[in-house]
């Protein structure tokens, strides 16, 4: 069995939903489970939609809900042939008719809550999963549609719900194995679950990745496929190094701190269900389809190189934290990190001494809250527009002088904070967002211009290499 998700930009309209049924075709005989995500740009309206709805702002939101209802149309009717777009029709005037229904309420009662929100942002692929489905069963194939909220039962944490793992492994294998066993091929949308109760939830933005991964981990698949715009993971992000070439081959480990920290390829939880059960991912071009993609794997495979990738995450915020009243008592650091609990405010980088701490966060709303509560401990300060620069590769822990290196191609780039990572994969620094671009270059040059083409393939832009 082999899973296979499809992004945003692979089921934007018709031409590229298209695309999606050839490359499905081929792996007809693999038992394909195929998980979808909105067409490209859709939640991001639907966000807006529900916004405006909850700022009274009603006629605005059905504006927006009637752009899409027209989109979505255009798309099904190029898909189609008229029969069968004439029974489809009505099926997607049901859905956007509860849309519209649902973004009424919100705007007479003036309030949008989270768990509305999620009910609204839910349609991008509730609706995609069933055009998706219908477009292939008009080619031929034997495509049934599963609404997702079916199998992957979530907590009740609106907007970032987190699964529950033994009960969507038995709904899975409830609703969609025995379609598959049947020789049926399942469409789901990804991003979306549901309570045990039965009220819509979603997984947060990316959520499609970390579906298929629930759902290769639930079902234990060979492979899963995450099919995107791209050819694979890069060394860096191409869009600031020309030069920036496709990893053939990383471990799981590499490729989730590389999620973690800024790459935008795979969302950062997609790999721990198929870590936890040693299942291989790829990521793959759905334009580009004939290239081999990226291979992620329990262990990958040994490069000559030190480095697999440079990521880098923007919109940080620096927090220091100052306190000599706390020379030599115990406590401190817990007294800190239990109030970026309470906030729910995940931290990325720790540098410590006996009275003070230096942390970075990516919650930049939570801050202010998160300063008041640590002024009773100690004086804080926080400066944001900060990124974190991250390298990572297995071989670090055995290379001498990685550090030196680093910051010697850096130069005289001011560096705020350092980090190396407990997973010895990773060595990771604080500096100002404007340079970014700079830093990447610098690194990318330094550490990539000879690879290993076991591991590597060939730069975007080959000439720029040879200069």
């Amino acid at each position: 069995m082999v899973v296979m998700k499809f992004g945003g930009t692979s089921v934007e309209d018709a031409r590229a939903i298209t695309r999606v049924e050839e490359i499905i075709r081929t792996r007809s005989t693999e038992k394909p489970v195929v998980v979808v995500s909105a067409m490209a740009k859709v939640t991001d309206q639907l966000l807006a939609a529900a916004n405006a709805a909850g700022s009274s702002a009603r006629e605005k939101s059905l504006e927006i809900s009637l752009a899409l209802r027209e989109r979505h149309f255009n798309a099904a009717s190029e898909l189609l042939g008229t029969g069968v777009f004439s029974e489809f029709h009505s099926v997607l005037e049901t859905e956007f008719n509860s849309l519209d229904d649902l973004l009424r309420g919100i705007a007479a009662v003036g309030e949008l809550t989270s768990r509305t929100l999620d009910n609204v942002v839910s349609y991008g692929e509730r609706i995609s999963s069933l055009m998706v489905t219908e477009a292939l069963r008009e080619r031929g194939l034997p495509a049934t549609h599963v609404d997702s909220r079916q199998c992957i039962i979530t907590d009740s944490s609106f907007g970032q719900a987190a699964p529950f793992f033994t009960d969507t492994e038995l709904k899975l294998k409830e609703h969609v194995l025995p379609l598959v066993n049947k020789g049926r091929i399942p469409i789901m949308g990804g991003f979306i679950g549901s309570t045990r109760d039965g009220v819509t939830t979603t997984l947060g933005r990316g959520g499609s990745d970390y579906t298929a991964a629930i759902v290769g981990g639930g079902l234990t698949a060979a492979r899963i496929e995450i099919w995107t715009d791209v050819d694979g993971m890069m060394t860096t992000d191409p869009n600031i190094c020309a030069t920036a070439r496709r990893i053939k081959s990383i471990s799981f480990s590499e490729a989730a701190e590389l999620a973690y920290f800024g790459a935008k390829v795979l969302h950062p939880a997609t790999l721990l269900p198929a870590m936890q059960k040693e299942i291989p991912v790829l990521v793959l071009n759905s334009r580009n389809p004939k290239n081999d993609g990226t291979r992620i794997t329990a262990q990958g495979k040994p490069s000559k190189n030190i480095f697999k990738a440079i990521a880098a995450k923007k919109r940080i915020t620096i927090v220091d934290v100052k306190s000599t009243r706390m020379l030599m008592a115990h406590g401190f650091l817990r007294s800190i990190f239990e109030v970026f609990d309470r906030h729910k405010c995940p931290v990325d980088m720790v540098s410590t001494s006996e009275v003070s701490v230096s942390l970075t966060v990516d919650t930049v709303g939570s801050i202010p809250a998160i300063a008041a509560d640590l002024q009773s401990l100690a004086d804080v300060k926080y400066e944001g527009r900060k990124a974190i620069v991250c390298l990572v590769g297995d071989n670090i822990r055995g290379t001498p002088g990685v550090a030196a290196r680093v910051f010697g191609a850096l130069g005289e780039m001011n560096v705020r904070m350092i980090s190396q990572g407990a997973s010895e994969i990773n060595i990771g620094f604080v500096i100002e967002e404007d340079d970014v671009p700079e830093a990447v270059l610098r690194l990318h040059k330094a550490f990539f211009t000879e690879v290993d083409s076991e591991v590597f393939g060939e730069a975007l832009h080959k000439e720029l290499v040879r200069r």
